[in-house]
C-alpha cells in the first residue's frame, strides 16, 4: 500500500513572479520593524502598500 504525499496543498492561484529592490541597510531595518509590529511578513506589508496606493480606487493609470 502506497502512502500519499505529505505537504502544502496546491493554491488555485499561481504566484512565480518576483521583485527585488534594492535598500540601506536602515531601511531595511525599519521596514522589518514595521511588519514585526503589524504581525505581518515583509512581503505582506509591500503587498498592502502596492494595493493601497498604486492598484486601489482612483489609480486606474
Amino acid at each position: 500500500m502506497r502512502m500519499a504525499k505529505m505537504g502544502r496543498p496546491k493554491s488555485e492561484v499561481i504566484k512565480d513572479k518576483q521583485i527585488g529592490i534594492r535598500m540601506t541597510a536602515e531601511e531595511y531595518d525599519r521596514l522589518k520593524r514595521y511588519a514585526e509590529q503589524c504581525n505581518q511578513t515583509i512581503s505582506e506589508i509591500v503587498k498592502e502598500l502596492l494595493e493601497k496606493h498604486c492598484f486601489g480606487e482612483g489609480n486606474d493609470k
